[in-house]
């Protein structure tokens, strides 16, 4: 009950967030420089004004703001997000052709580093005096200060181009016409790089994360009291450490999750990754707003999503909030 009573405050708060954000994103595009319909005529070769005022007419750019804004507003209600500007194809189809692999990616990046991030973390705080919990830490530490394209860029230099070990771009091989179990082990060889790319960043995070937090645990009275029974440093540090060093690791987790689709544009470009961060970036190289609106749309939900999977979660590893709204 307490549950139910959660998800539905947490939905009908998402309800009010989504709205704003859809008024501010569509704003924010309004005010954003060039014109869909001068572009489009360019492509075309015939950028006269009667064919500018042709395309403003068709896609709807002529009509006052507040009409062009309740149109939107109305059509998302109907999930109806338009067309695309250059490609003529429903926006929702688009997003949701390319959602799959983002979330894909998104994911496998996600558990990576959170796992390895908590390993490494755990690690480097029963080593917190010795050479390898310092080596730990300064690796945490170069993977955070590395720029995110230098990484990508460099493992396709490596890996891909001069050892040849895995696919530098594409989410499988063309032409190769795989299928079943063989078309999952060549998705999964081309997941790897991008993957990996995507979660050394936050893996560093979590690394210093539970290690600050670890470190922070085994300083309360309930540490000391499992010492002076006996229990074994292991048992300690897995079940009375390392669990409540989570709660705050369960926080970032969340917050760290919806900035992983933001992340995603730059690996899905590098790598030529068919998702929405890809779809995103080429939307706004062709001032496809529509489009763009679209993918802000698509991208506050995931986050909004996240963070109520957060709550329920940080509720059920911490029984002392199970009773708070």
């Amino acid at each position: 009950m307490v549950y139910a009573r959660l998800i539905m405050m947490r939905l009908l708060k998402a309800v009010i967030v989504l709205f704003l954000i859809v008024i501010f994103n569509f704003f924010l595009i309004q005010m954003a420089p060039g014109d869909p319909a001068a572009i489009l005529a360019g492509e075309a070769g015939a950028a006269d004004q009667e064919f500018l005022n042709q395309l403003r007419e068709r896609f709807g750019l002529d009509q006052p703001i507040y009409v062009q804004l309740w149109r939107y507003v109305s059509g998302i209600a109907m999930l109806d997000f338009g067309y695309s500007y250059r490609l003529g194809v429903p926006v929702f189809d688009l997003i949701m052709d390319r959602l799959p692999a983002t979330l894909l990616l998104t994911g496998t990046a996600f558990v990576l580093s959170l796992v390895l991030g908590i390993v490494a973390g755990s690690m480097a705080a029963a080593r917190v005096k010795k050479p390898s919990g310092s080596l730990i830490m300064a690796l945490a530490l170069v993977f955070y200060a590395t720029p995110l394209f230098w990484v990508a860029l460099m493992s396709v230099v490596v890996f891909s181009v001069y050892l040849g070990w895995l696919p530098a771009y594409g989410l499988y091989t063309v032409g190769a016409g795989h299928t079943g179990f063989a078309l999952v082990l060549d998705v999964a060889k081309h997941l790897i790089l991008p993957a990996t790319t995507l979660a050394l960043f936050f893996m560093a995070i979590y690394t210093r994360m539970t290690r600050t937090s670890m470190l922070d645990a085994a300083q309360q009275d309930f540490v000391k009291t499992a010492r002076a029974k006996g229990l074994k440093p292991s048992v300690i540090q897995r079940r009375h450490i390392l669990r409540n060093a989570l709660l705050p690791i369960i926080t970032l987790a969340g917050l760290q999750a919806g900035q992983m689709v933001g992340g995603a544009i730059l690996t899905e470009t590098v790598f030529a990754w068919p998702g929405i961060g890809r779809l995103m970036f080429e939307a706004l190289q062709q001032r496809d707003y529509n489009l763009l609106l679209g993918i802000f749309f698509f991208s506050a939900a995931l986050v909004i999503v996240f963070n109520i999977l957060t709550d329920l979660v940080y509720r059920l590893a911490d029984p002392r909030i199970k009773g708070a709204s």
